[in-house]
């Protein structure tokens, strides 16, 4: 069995349900090749490098599994049949070396009013230090 990944590209306005269809057709189909998924993550909607479709945003899913060559052969099948699916990407990682998978970006937090006046209160030493 050989190591893969797959990230593939769903149109951004798609429903929970439509999300679910596509995300189980991709699993289904790597169980009945006999492979074994590991990971299948949602990293959100981002903007394309450029529009696909009229699209200039896209839901990214990463997909790692092992299998053989007639797995991947219908999984691309699938995704390419599929009008939900913007872009796909397969790669063989068998001989790379094992490496952590960039997660999803957190949302940055907010300032609250409580810490913008903590910032500007001056000390004492902070005004002698300014003369």
């Amino acid at each position: 069995m050989r190591k893969y990944e797959t990230i593939f590209i769903l149109q951004p306005e798609l429903s929970e349900d439509d999300i679910k269809s596509v995300t189980a057709k991709a699993q289904d189909v790597i169980s009945s090749y006999k492979g074994e998924c590991f990971r299948m993550d949602d990293w959100g909607i981002r903007k394309l490098a450029y529009p696909i479709k009229k699209s200039a945003r896209g839901r990214y899913y990463y997909l790692r599994f092992d299998g053989d060559s007639a797995l991947i052969a219908e999984l691309e099948r699938r995704l390419r049949l599929d009008d939900k699916v913007l872009r796909y990407q397969s790669i063989n990682i068998t001989d790379l070396p094992e490496r952590a998978v960039p997660e999803k970006k957190a949302e940055p937090e907010t300032v609250t009013e409580e810490t913008e006046e903590e910032t500007t209160v001056e000390t004492p030493a902070a005004e002698e230090a300014a003369e």
